[in-house]
Parts: structure tokens; C-alpha cells; sequence
């Protein structure tokens, strides 16, 4: 792992910034699987929002501590303020609404590249929180299960009922939806859930190398590739063309682009870094 040189803890968040501007978020209610709960999602909230504001951060990962990545909500000790006539799918309304949508809004909106790194099991809402990330990796045990359906006899949340059919289409979303089987990391790779796997002894160490070479690159301009996939995903090829018309105008007038266009003209490597 990198030098850090600023560490915070919390009671439900743990965060560490590295010298390179990796910024590691970890999920830290183990003996729960990190289950989320009013101050981890709250925490991871507001952690979000700082994150944007904070020029020396230019990448982000989020993992869990122990053996889990996230277990989905705490259904035991949630911590979630509740009107005494309130029933529980309004208890639970108003809690997505105060905190686990605003969540997902905060992780795919973020202005820094968001890793996370699926480091156990991720069930439950924790699938939807994993599958936030701009870039999804996970350790070779990890396991990724819907028991939303099955378990609960109630739809997929925090954005799992999106994030899973765009990724691996209707019929895997709706095998893992109505079976709440395990799936693990080798097969969420060919079905294209994630990205890559790595071996476990090694998963940090591994996740923090790809952190780091994404935080040497320009920011603002591979946030704004994820944005492209995104936008593309909800319009039509013509359509399409034009936002890259539009998009490109602003970003080849970047320094950004200058840098890069200078660099492949002198043979180097461009640093983007210092702008």
C-alpha cells in the first residue's frame, strides 16, 4: 500500500488517503458483514460529498473490512429514525429516500473515478453498492447474491434492479433475482458484472496498483468516459453522436488534452498530475 499521510477512523467508515491520491474508503462493521446501517450509510454519505470538494483526492476505492464486502441493510439494527404510525415499507421508503438512493446518486455522480473492491460476500443491497463503482473488481473468493426475492419476497434496492439486467442482461438478472443462488467472482467476470478478479492473497495490494494508475491519468476526462457509457445506455445512436460532439468540444480545449497531445509528440509519458 501506498505512504498515507492523513488517516481517519469512524465508528462505521474508515478512510485512508495516500500520496498518490488514492483515497481508500472501508466499509467497517465486520461482525455484521458491514451490513449498512444509519451511520455507515450516512458516513459513507457525507464522505462522498467531502471527497468531491478535496483536491488532493483523484481516485477512490471502496471495500470492506473482514470477511464481507456488504451484507445488504441491517434489518436488525438498522439505527433508522421511525414514525410511530409508520409502516414498514414507509419506514423503509423514507429511509432510501434520506439515505441509500441519495448513496448511490453520490457514487456514480462522483467528480473523482470510484472503485470498489468486492473483497467477500456482497448481498442483498450490497450488490447494488458494489455495482456502483465506475470500475467493479473482486477477490476470487468473493460472492455476489440477490435475496431479495427468495429470502424477502421484495424487489432488488440500491440500484441493484438496474445496475444487474444493464450489466448482464434480463435473463442472468432475473436468474439471479428469483434464485438467490451465489455467483461467484470467475463467473461475474464472463457474465461482465465486474471487471477483473485477483487472487486474495494479494487482492489489496492489487486493487491499490489499478487505484493508483487510474489516479495518474486525467480526472476529469475518464470521469467523463464513464458519463459517455452511461448516457448511451438510455438514448439513441443519433443522439449519441451528438453528446460526443458536444462533449469533445469542451474537452479538447482542456489542458488536459493539450498535455496529452504534447506528450505523444515528444515521446513521454503525460503527466496529468499537476494540472
Amino acid at each position: 500500500m501506498a505512504t498515507s499521510y492523513n488517516f481517519f477512523m469512524a465508528e462505521a467508515i474508515q478512510t485512508e488517503l495516500s500520496k498518490n491520491g488514492v483515497f481508500l474508503i472501508r466499509l467497517n462493521r465486520p461482525e455484521v458483514l458491514n451490513s449498512m446501517n444509519r451511520d455507515l450509510i450516512m458516513g459513507l454519505l457525507e464522505t462522498m460529498n467531502e471527497v468531491n470538494n478535496d483536491p488532493n483526492v483523484r481516485a477512490v476505492v471502496i471495500t470492506g473490512n473482514g470477511r464481507g464486502f456488504c451484507a445488504g441493510a441491517d434489518l436488525a439494527n438498522g439505527g433508522w429514525p421511525n414514525e410511530k404510525n409508520n409502516s414498514p415499507g414507509q419506514a423503509a421508503a423514507n429511509n432510501m429516500e434520506i439515505g441509500f438512493n441519495p448513496l448511490v446518486r453520490a457514487i456514480t455522480s462522483a467528480d473523482k473515478p470510484v472503485l470498489t473492491a468486492v473483497n467477500g460476500i456482497a448481498a442483498g443491497g450490497g450488490v447494488g453498492l458494489a455495482l456502483s463503482g465506475d470500475l467493479v473488481v473482486a477477490a476470487e473468493s468473493a460472492k455476489f447474491k440477490l435475496v431479495f426475492g427468495p429470502q424477502l419476497g421484495i424487489i432488488p434496492d440500491v440500484g441493484s434492479s438496474w445496475f444487474v439486467p444493464h450489466l448482464i442482461g434480463r435473463a442472468r438478472a432475473n436468474g439471479m433475482g428469483l434464485l438467490g443462488e451465489d455467483i461467484g467472482a470467475k463467473v461475474a467476470k464472463e457474465w461482465g458484472l465486474i471487471w477483473d478478479f485477483f487472487p486474495d492473497n494479494n487482492f489489496m495490494e492489487s486493487v491499490l496498483e489499478l487505484a493508483g494508475k487510474i489516479a495518474t491519468g486525467p480526472i476529469a476526462g475518464l470521469k467523463a468516459v464513464v458519463k459517455a457509457h452511461d448516457h448511451a445506455l438510455s438514448t439513441s445512436l443519433e443522439n449519441q453522436l451528438d453528446y460526443e460532439r458536444d462533449t469533445q468540444k469542451i474537452f479538447l480545449d482542456r489542458e488536459e488534452f493539450r498535455e496529452g497531445v504534447k506528450a505523444f509528440i515528444e515521446k513521454r509519458k503525460p503527466d496529468f498530475t499537476k494540472i
